[in-house]
């Protein structure tokens, strides 16, 4: 199975987008399922807020986990973190139009309305899984050209 599949998996599973883009890549992270899904679970919906779409998140996590700074002597670790933070958030951006979770909805989900109106229309089971395969494939372009 893809990571894409697994994470699509996870999101029909009823996992948040955070968690399914996490978790499809944890064997591979060193980290168990269980760790990665309850890494993830407090970054769905742009931690509930709207702000950065948690299929975004998700990947930001994989790519920290990978290319974050552990030592702080090491500074090329943390140059290269940022590049590949600038990667995702741009290209995820370019991919979907947005990385801001209301923006991509259309709808504010901090609230009793915007959530409404996302279940009404269909958005979090018709449009997320196409934030959760964007987020992936951004993800796996980027490790691509890092060689990892």
């Amino acid at each position: 199975m893809t990571h894409k599949e697994r994470a699509l998996q996870y999101f029909s599973d009823k996992f948040h987008c955070s968690q399914a883009v996490l978790a499809a890549f944890a064997p591979e992270l060193g980290i168990t399922e269980e760790q990665a899904l309850r890494l993830g679970a407090c970054f769905g919906s742009g931690m509930r807020r709207g702000e950065v779409c948690g299929a975004c998140t998700g990947a930001l996590m994989v790519l920290g986990l990978l290319y974050g700074q552990c030592d702080k002597n090491d500074l090329d670790s943390r140059i290269r973190a940022n590049n590949v933070n600038e990667a995702m958030m741009n290209g995820f951006a370019e991919k979907s139009g947005s990385y801001i979770c209301n923006e991509l909805l259309g709808c504010d989900v901090r609230t009793e309305e915007g959530i409404k109106y996302a279940r009404e229309n269909n958005l979090f089971t018709d449009f997320c899984p196409k934030m959760v395969a964007n987020a992936v494939d951004v993800l796996e372009e980027i490790l691509s050209n890092t060689g990892d």
